[in-house]
């Protein structure tokens, strides 16, 4: 491997390769291939190929030097690195000349994420993909039209392994970028809006549809009477959590239309992947907090099969990966948010039950209280597996509560009674929520995000099944629970929707860059993981150690199998 000289110029650290051919393949090449018919064609124009290696990015580019008809030699292209990301590719297939000094600002190209043409844009930014109108190679080398028949293989349209998240994010909601990881887009550079618009938003609905459902049941309680709430409340609750429903979906049927490749790196993430659940969760939420004097006494069973049916179709999709046990199994992506997966057969068969479908009820819960098991163990026993639970709390922690509490609400909504197996799973959310107020001080010092909204509505799910206990169990204890739970549940909202409108008006930065969606498939620039070093040093140690403590036999044996396994392989290769 000799350095080119061309590379030095330009500031770059780059290889070339070039690849000495036999002679008699030299002399095939300046004689010309010879055809059917037998005559020989006239010989091609000569080109040497040289093979660029970026030692900063490890991205290779063929180079090609012509002799053309002027008798100049075209120099090769460099690969410059701006040390943010590899998104260095124009539309055209070429790459950006670096400055003077290295250090020009690369603009970012969002194409490799858009709905349109997305093949065709793609191929033609890949480096190592050689183009029949660039390059002519001889007939006896490649055939081009197999070589131009043959698909490419595109690494933005392949699924990212879940555990490579693992490796490249960091965090409670693997939303953060790795110091050592690189992306695919700038991170100096705004993004475009939609981009920017994760599946996250989507808890601004549940948060403030639970509440709706909250205030409408403080009004019509017989045991919260004494609150004289007012049922203005749960319409004004309502209508501002069907306008961010429809403004919210919307906007993500947008992203989906132009921005679908995004859409499938959120899909394959294993925290966001649960939000897919939440736009339907958040219906149904809508569907049951409608105000009482506007809402039907038993609505339509097509309301339900509209809501249900796609979340059930997502269920089978994800519960069979959790089933199969691929790189997606339960004990490898299992984390807090696992539960919003689970919660929307219990909100099922809440609906379920308004429409007059109680079998269909008892199916969802029974799915729900099955899969809430398997959940509830993997996360509790933190498997060595489980790479997304971190040891800190975190707000995510509160989804811990939502699952028994939509539980003990569905059975009560089906059976007609707040009985003995609804107040199990009522107690189960109530030592949850104790055993996390206690550690109030270590939610502290997180940065803001819009996912936590979808963390309010397990408090607020809770609050609903202590009215309902209290409504079963009246008392002094029970109603000062629920109202207690009810002030926490409405406090947090409230300071979260301030929150929001902050972020949002003020502090503009409510959409930051998501750069999540934006890591590459494979790790880049042959980083290596830290301690990595010490780990193979001190397994050679061990080896070496174990090595020595071998019998004197055993050790003449196994040089003697090793010895004739080298001969066998010798034999095989000649």
């Amino acid at each position: 491997m000799a350095a080119d000289p061309s590379s030095s110029s330009t500031g770059q650290q780059t290889a070339d390769i070039r690849a000495a051919p036999p002679e008699d393949s030299r002399q095939m090449a300046m004689s010309g291939p010879l055809n059917v018919r037998g005559d020989r064609r006239p010989p091609p124009m000569q080109r040497a190929f040289s093979r660029q290696v970026s030692l900063g990015s490890g991205v290779t580019v063929l180079g090609m030097d012509r002799a053309g008809r002027s008798g100049g030699a075209r120099g090769q292209r460099t690969l410059p690195r701006s040390g943010r990301s590899l998104g260095v590719l124009n539309h055209s297939g070429g790459l950006v000349q670096a400055a003077g000094d290295g250090a020009a600002r690369r603009v970012g190209d969002f194409s490799m994420f858009r709905t349109k043409s997305t093949l065709s844009k793609q191929n033609s930014m890949l480096p190592t993909r050689i183009r029949e109108s660039d390059l002519e190679l001889p007939t006896h080398v490649e055939d081009p039209q197999s070589a131009s028949s043959r698909p490419a293989e595109d690494p933005l349209n392949k699924s990212v392994p879940a555990g490579r998240y693992f490796a490249a994010l960091r965090g409670p909601e693997l939303d953060e970028v790795r110091d050592t990881e690189d992306i695919l887009l700038p991170k100096d550079e705004v993004w475009p809006f939609l981009l920017r618009f994760p599946i996250g938003c989507f808890g601004v609905c549940l948060g403030l549809g639970s509440q709706a459902i909250l205030w409408g049941a403080l009004a019509a309680s017989p045991a919260m009477r004494f609150l004289h709430v007012t049922p203005m409340i749960n319409v004004a609750l309502w209508l501002l959590a069907v306008a961010v429903l429809v403004a919210t979906s919307v906007t993500y049927a947008l992203k989906c239309i132009f921005y679908f490749e995004a859409i499938r790196r959120e899909y394959f993430h294993p925290v966001r992947v649960n939000f897919f659940f939440a736009p339907w969760i958040a219906a149904m939420f809508v569907t049951i907090g409608l105000p009482r004097s506007y809402a039907p006494e038993r609505p339509h069973p097509a309301v339900w099969c509209a809501f249900v049916l796609p979340l059930f179709a997502l269920e089978l999709k994800i519960y069979g990966q959790w089933l199969s046990g691929g790189k997606r199994r339960l004990c490898k992506v299992a984390n807090p948010s696992s539960h919003l997966s689970v919660v929307g057969n219990f909100v099922g068969a809440i609906l379920a039950a308004r429409v007059g479908w109680t079998e269909a009820g008892k199916l969802l819960w029974a799915i729900g209280v099955a899969h809430y098991i398997v959940v509830f163990v993997t996360l509790y026993q933190r498997l060595p597996t489980n790479e997304a639970l971190p040891k800190e709390l975190h707000p995510v922690y509160s989804m811990f509560i939502a699952t028994p509490s939509a539980a003990s609400l569905a059975w009560a909504a089906i059976y007609g009674s707040f009985d003995a197996v609804a107040r199990t799973f009522f107690f189960m959310a109530i030592f949850l929520y104790l055993s996390l107020v206690v550690r109030i001080n270590f939610f502290r010092g997180f940065r803001f995000s819009l996912a936590w909204w979808s963390y309010t509505f397990p408090m607020t799910t809770a609050s609903l099944a202590t009215v309902k206990y209290a409504e079963a169990v009246p008392c002094f204890a029970s109603r000062a629970l629920a109202l207690s739970l009810s002030l926490m549940s409405s406090t947090m909202v409230s300071m979260l929707l301030v929150s929001t409108l902050l972020h949002a008006l003020v502090w503009r930065s409510l959409f930051p860059n998501d750069l999540a969606i934006a890591i590459t498939k494979d790790r880049q620039n042959g980083a290596v993981k830290p301690n990595d070093r010490g780990k193979r040093a001190s397994k050679r140690v061990h080896d070496i150690k174990r090595w020595a403590k071998q019998a004197p036999l055993s050790l003449v044996s196994s040089i003697t199998k090793s010895h004739s396994a080298d001969k066998e392989e010798e034999e095989r290769t000649e």
